[in-house]
C-alpha cells in the first residue's frame, strides 16, 4: 500500500494539471466569482444614488443565468419543436441553435466599465469631436415618468456616433441598453459593446427561431424594467431624411401592458450634426443602391492619421455642432386606452412624427438648403438663412440660439475647410463633386419645411442652445 510507483513524466505532468483545473474550478474559481460579485453590487449601490432611474436587477442577471433562462422560455421552445419538424432535425440541434442565438444575442453588462470607462470615454469622444449642444427637452414631462415604468428611448439614426453622444448626454439619469446591429460583432468590439449592456441583431435575419429568441429577450428586458434604445429606421439614414420604420423591435416591446405588468414610456430623440463622420460612405451607398456598405481599411487608417496629425499640431477644429433634442414622451398604457386597438404601424407613425418634430436646426443644413436654393454670394445666403428661421419660428422647429449672420459665418466655414463649397470674387459656390453632399444635409431638416405650411402649437418648452 505505501510501496513506490514509478511513472512517466508526461503522466504526472498530466494528473498535475488535471488536480490544478479541479482545484481551481471547485474552490478558487467560485471564491473569485463572489468576490468581484460583492464589489459589483457594492459598486451599483453606490450608482444607483446618483441615478435618475436606478439599475434594474434584470440588467445584473448573470450572463449564463439569463441565457438558460431564455432558451428554456416556454415560446421559445415551441418555436424550437417548430424549427425541428420544419428543418427535419432533431429537437437537440434546434435547442444549440437557439442557445447559439441566445449567446449572441444576450449582453454581459459590467457598471464599471459602463460607468467608470464608458461615460468618460463618450464624453470625451463627443466633446473632442463636437460643440454638443442639448436641443429641446421638456425636463417636467421627463420628471414625470413613472419610476416602476420601463423607458424606450426612439432615435433617428445619422451616424455611429449616435450612440456615443446620446449615452454621454443621459447619463446622470440612467444606463441604456442599445440594439445594435451585425457591423459590431467583431472581436474585441463586441465584448466591449456587450460589456456596454448592449445587445446584438441581425436585421437581415428572418428565421422564426431568431426572431422569437430576440423578441424574447426584449420583452423579458422590458418586463424588467430596463431602459432601453433603438433606431426604428434599422440603419443610417443615406439620404439625410428621417427613413420610415422598421417595426421589428417595435412590435416586440409594443405588446399588451397588462402582460408587462408595468407601463412602457417611449422617449423620442432626435439627432443632428453639422458633420456627420460618415457622410460621405452614407451618399456613395445611396448612389449605388448597396446599402451594405465597408469603408476600406487604408481610407479609415490614412483619415485617422490626418485627424491625429491636425491634433498634435493644433491645428484641429471640432466638427461645428451636435445637437440633440428630447420630444415629448409617450406612454404606451395611454395609447392602447386611446386607441383601442390600435396597430405597431400607427405607432410606429407617432413615434417618428414626434422624433422629427425635435429634429435640431443647425447652420450646415440651413446653409446647404441656401446654396441649394441658389443663394450665389454670402449677402443672398444670409437673406436666405434669416427667411428659413423666419418660417420655421412658428412651426416648434427647435432652433439655433444664434442670428443669421452668424449662422451663416459658422457654417461657410465649415463648408469652406472640408472644400465643400467655394467663394470668390464675391460669389459662392457649390464645389465640383459636393453636390450630393450638400443636398445629403440640407435634407435632415427639409421636414420641417414640409410642415412649414401648417404650423402647430409649440408643445415643447425646453430650450434649443445651437
Amino acid at each position: 500500500m505505501f510501496g513506490t510507483v514509478t511513472i512517466p513524466v508526461w503522466l504526472f505532468v498530466l494528473i498535475l494539471l488535471f488536480a490544478a483545473v479541479t482545484l481551481a474550478s471547485h474552490f478558487l474559481f467560485p471564491s473569485v466569482r463572489w468576490f468581484f460579485r460583492k464589489r459589483m453590487e457594492r459598486v451599483v449601490a453606490r450608482i444607483n444614488t446618483r441615478l435618475q432611474r436606478p439599475i434594474e436587477p434584470f440588467k445584473l442577471a448573470r450572463r449564463h443565468d439569463m441565457i438558460q433562462r431564455l432558451i428554456y422560455d416556454p415560446e421559445v421552445t415551441r418555436e424550437i419543436v417548430a424549427y425541428a419538424r420544419e428543418h427535419d432535425v432533431p429537437e437537440n440541434v434546434g435547442f444549440e441553435k437557439a442557445r447559439d442565438y441566445a449567446r449572441e444575442i444576450v449582453p454581459s453588462f459590467s457598471a464599471t466599465a459602463y460607468f467608470s470607462i464608458g461615460m468618460r470615454f463618450a464624453r470625451w469622444l463627443s466633446t473632442s469631436l463636437y460643440h454638443v449642444r442639448l436641443g429641446d427637452f421638456e425636463q417636467a414631462a421627463l420628471d414625470r415618468i413613472d419610476d416602476r415604468a420601463a423607458v424606450v428611448f426612439v432615435m433617428n439614426h445619422r451616424s455611429n456616433m449616435d450612440y456615443v453622444l446620446v449615452t454621454h448626454l443621459v447619463s446622470r439619469a440612467s444606463a441604456m441598453s442599445y440594439a445594435v446591429g451585425e457591423w459590431a460583432r467583431v472581436w474585441p468590439l463586441s465584448s466591449i459593446i456587450r460589456a456596454m449592456g448592449a445587445y446584438f441583431i441581425r436585421r437581415r435575419n428572418r428565421g422564426g427561431l431568431y426572431r422569437r429568441v430576440l423578441a424574447r429577450y426584449v420583452q423579458m428586458a422590458t418586463v424588467g424594467g430596463v431602459t432601453q434604445a433603438f433606431f426604428p429606421e434599422g440603419g443610417l439614414s443615406l439620404t439625410g431624411r428621417i427613413a420610415a420604420p422598421k417595426l421589428g423591435i417595435l412590435s416586440y416591446v409594443a405588446g399588451d401592458t397588462a402582460e408587462l405588468g408595468r407601463d412602457v414610456i417611449f422617449v423620442p430623440v432626435a439627432v443632428n450634426y453639422d458633420r456627420v463622420l460618415e457622410d460621405k460612405f452614407l451618399v456613395a451607398a445611396d448612389k449605388s443602391g448597396v446599402r451594405r456598405f465597408r469603408p476600406p481599411i487604408w481610407t479609415i487608417l490614412s483619415d485617422l492619421g490626418r485627424h491625429l496629425f491636425r491634433r498634435v499640431t493644433w491645428r484641429f477644429r471640432k466638427f461645428g455642432t451636435a445637437s440633440v433634442g428630447f420630444g415629448t414622451p409617450l406612454s404606451l398604457a395611454a395609447w392602447h386606452a386611446q386607441t383601442g386597438d390600435g396597430t405597431v404601424e400607427a405607432l410606429a407613425a407617432e413615434l417618428m412624427g414626434r422624433v422629427g418634430a425635435v429634429v435640431p436646426v443647425l447652420p450646415v443644413p440651413l446653409v446647404a438648403r441656401a446654396l441649394i436654393g441658389g443663394a450665389a454670394d454670402r449677402a443672398a445666403v444670409q437673406v436666405a438663412v434669416a427667411a428659413m428661421l423666419d418660417t420655421l419660428a412658428g412651426t416648434g422647429a427647435p432652433l439655433p440660439r444664434r442670428d443669421a449672420a452668424t449662422v451663416t459665418q459658422d457654417a461657410l466655414a465649415l463648408l469652406a475647410m472640408r472644400k465643400l463649397v467655394v467663394e470668390e470674387a464675391g460669389g459662392i459656390s457649390v464645389a465640383q463633386g459636393a453636390g450630393d453632399l450638400i443636398a445629403f444635409y440640407a435634407a435632415s431638416i427639409a421636414h420641417h419645411f414640409d410642415d412649414a405650411s401648417a404650423p402647430r402649437a409649440r408643445k415643447l418648452k425646453g430650450r434649443a442652445q445651437h
